[in-house]
């Protein structure tokens, strides 16, 4: 029987019909959308501008205001350092949280060595800003707010809205990665204060290698610095033949989302729920990491007291989950996210990321309830004890 998959904040399969879509542009439609002057280019320039909408359309926003990426991670350097290169203050300032994924923190890291003021805000302890202590970090040098709405670890939700206005209402850029959201969360950016938001193809059922940046015309323009020069594709942003199949599948992701959003939140919510309901009924003292009314419907992170964290997950040879973060998994410290928590290393060791998605079944779930309960049974009984 064959493992099941339940890391999809990891990453996701591409769909089916996602994957059609990308297929005659690999071979048959191969053409640069930048080569103009004949019909080969003329039609990955129509597919790409289809795929524009596509985006636009799950977003609610203009398909001007897309620009593609090779993925989240070149979307948020691009976000971050783009508006730092062309602000006019000597040192500008960025204000982000301590639960970030790295692909934001680590070029907050750098931008700082290079002689930018950067405020790491700490959470509460269900995972959620404190907007209070958010406007009182906001100074007459901040140029960027970048707060992710959906975490990649445990899941929670944070006001994206509420730091919006904030953000608006100090004449500060506010930035999202969006990622982990783009499936699940609906979204109106023509009615939100979100300037820049960021999507990766494959969280959302898409392929790997490209993502998205959103770039608020109204607000922003031109204002951002480029950071791969030499063609001036993408507005001159974001220079390099574009990426077509990707780009392709990334629009097919989108119209897809579009058309399941409401049944996948609906269904994965009870599927999730399910497996929480029999793990705290289990184990009493189980930890539910994060704020579970501000919560992606797909997500469960769980920690474990008196478990031995290595040996926790070597036991879950027939479900595939995670710790944490995929980026972080080889690293052999505590998660970052769960830190910010404050919780002991011990327990954040002990802990189980379940991402559910479209394929899980109820089947699905009652297998891992069981793995989960054998394992967990084991490492507490006294004879697991006796052998450490």
């Amino acid at each position: 029987m064959p493992p099941i998959y339940l890391d999809h904040h990891a990453t996701t399969p591409v769909a089916p019909r996602v994957f059609e879509a990308m297929r005659p542009y690999f071979t048959e439609i191969f053409g640069n959308p930048a080569s103009l002057g004949h019909s080969f280019g003329w039609q990955a320039q129509e597919a790409v501008q289809t795929a524009r909408n596509q985006v636009a359309a799950l977003l609610g926003a203009s398909p001007a205001e897309i620009l593609f990426t090779s993925g989240a991670t070149e979307a948020n350097n691009l976000a971050l350092k783009g508006i730092v290169s062309v602000s006019r203050s000597r040192r500008p300032h960025l204000i982000t949280l301590a639960t970030e994924h790295k692909s934001l923190l680590d070029p907050l890291e750098g931008l700082r060595r290079a002689g930018a003021q950067v405020t790491v805000l700490p959470v509460e302890s269900d995972g959620l800003v404190n907007l209070d202590r958010l406007a009182e970090a906001i100074t007459d040098s901040t140029v960027l707010i970048s707060v992710m709405a959906a975490n990649n670890e445990i899941g929670v939700l944070q006001p994206i809205e509420a730091i919006g206005r904030l953000a608006r209402a100090r004449g500060v850029v506010f930035h999202t990665d969006f990622a982990q959201a783009a499936t699940l969360v609906p979204l109106d950016l023509g009615s939100t204060n979100i300037d820049l938001l960021t999507l990766s193809g494959h969280k959302m059922y898409g392929p790997k290698g490209v993502g998205a940046l959103y770039v608020r015309h109204t607000r922003l323009g031109e204002g951002l610095g480029a950071q791969i020069e030499g063609g001036g594709q993408e507005r001159g942003l974001r220079a390099g033949t574009l990426n077509v199949p990707g780009i392709v599948g990334l629009g097919e992701a989108c119209a897809l989302a579009r058309s399941l959003m409401t049944e996948d939140r609906i269904r994965l919510s009870q599927l999730r729920n399910q497996l929480k309901d029999a793990l705290v009924a289990e184990f009493p003292d189980l930890r539910i990491n994060g704020s579970w009314e501000h919560r992606l419907p797909n997500n469960l992170n769980v920690s474990f007291p008196h478990v031995d964290g290595e040996l926790l997950m070597a036991g879950m040879k027939d479900i595939a989950v995670s710790g944490g973060s995929a980026c972080n998994s080889a690293s052999g410290h505590p998660s970052h996210v769960l830190t910010a928590l404050q919780i002991e290393a011990s327990l954040a060791r002990a802990t189980l990321r379940f991402g559910l998605g479209r394929s899980n079944t109820e089947a699905d779930i009652a297998r891992a309830i069981a793995q989960v309960f054998r394992t967990v049974r084991r490492l507490r009984s006294p004879a697991a004890g006796a052998g450490n």
